[in-house]
């Protein structure tokens, strides 16, 4: 026996004689319908190859003497702009009132259009031996109240017009602090407390409506959702304190190109505490905020060639099978029903 005839011996697919193959209607239509599912498959599995896929790991965080950028975007329909300030307290003891570095304040009419803008370059600082977490006025801080650093009864006569004219503020732009837990909030706590009384008439008063529409700590990455984007909360007939708790988890995001991009996640919950008579504080929009020290790395990967082509003929051959099951059991139901149909009309 030949080397040519031990290869046709092991051939698995052996080839009948043209005349022996019949080809039918049916598996023509059958053919069509694999070759179209084929063709679907293919391009499924060539996009999802095509896609880059991301690594998700875990490790412990030894970044030190950074700074935590937080990018905040956000509408008071109720405050003006004048007696709007933000203000940061971190668990070192650094407080910082009336935060205008790198911060823009758009005056906003009753109907939300832009008639004034303010951007301050000067950066108040103050020292304090205590972390306040729990939302105690800041008005005894004469130094850094307004209201006595030009007519207060011009800046009472005229906040009150804006209040009267529904005036709002939108608050944007970047707060850098250092990288240790703290918090940030939004409120009318920059006044005096004379002024402050002069204006609201009490602190149940004080409407902080807001809406988030964009609060962030670093940049943004691919596929990163920030929970608090698009958040509204709206007062009617009541006043009180918001406070968001924030849980920052620290991040790296690996490029294909080699490329790391640090930024920030973050998990919170939030909830509302209503202002009463006899509470000292003033309603104000708190963030408190910690980091984890766990940092999370996610880089992005190729899909394996190998196993785009496994895949591929996975279902290209499992098309391919399933096509031919199909073929034969419509050939053998049609001959069937055609051989009944025969033997009736002889009889």
């Amino acid at each position: 026996m030949g080397l040519k005839q031990v290869l046709k011996n092991i051939d698995a697919f052996p080839r009948a004689e043209e005349h022996l193959t019949q080809k039918t209607p049916s598996g023509a239509i059958v053919s069509v319908i694999g070759l179209i599912i084929m063709a679907t498959l293919f391009i499924h599995e060539l996009m999802f190859y095509l896609t880059t896929k991301t690594v998700h790991e875990m490790s412990v965080d030894v970044k030190r003497g950074e700074n935590l950028p937080i990018h905040i975007n956000m509408t008071f329909p109720s405050i003006p702009c004048e007696i709007l300030s933000v203000d940061a307290i971190d668990m070192s003891g650094k407080h910082e009132v009336d935060l205008d570095t790198n911060i823009w304040k758009l005056r906003l009419s009753k109907d939300g259009y832009i008639i004034g803008s303010e951007y301050v370059s000067d950066l108040v600082e103050k020292e304090h031996t205590s972390d306040d977490h729990a939302g105690v006025s800041h008005h005894e801080d004469a130094k850094h109240s307004h209201g006595f650093g030009k007519d207060p009864l011009k800046m009472i006569k005229d906040v009150k017009r804006a209040i009267d004219d529904g005036e709002g503020c939108r608050v944007f732009g970047v707060l850098d602090v250092q990288r240790v837990a703290g918090n940030f909030h939004i409120s009318v706590h920059g006044l005096n407390i004379i002024v402050a009384q002069q204006i609201f008439e009490g602190a149940n008063h004080v409407n902080v409506s807001h809406v988030i529409h964009d609060l962030s700590f670093g940049p943004k990455y691919p596929g990163i959702h920030n929970p608090l984007d698009g958040t509204v909360r709206i007062l009617r007939d009541a006043s009180g304190t918001f406070k968001y708790y924030i849980k920052i988890v620290p991040t790296e995001y690996r490029y294909l190109s080699k490329e790391v991009l640090p930024t920030n996640q973050f998990s919170v919950t939030e909830y509302f505490v209503p202002i009463k008579d006899s509470d000292r504080s003033w309603p104000a929009v708190y963030f408190l905020y910690d980091l984890s020290p766990i940092t999370v790395t996610i880089r992005e990967e190729k899909r394996s060639f190998t196993h785009f082509i496994t895949r591929l003929c996975a279902v290209l051959g499992g098309t391919f099978a399933l096509t031919g099951m199909l073929d034969r059991w419509m050939y053998r139901l049609i001959e069937a029903a055609t051989h009944k149909s025969s033997s009736l009309g002889i009889f």
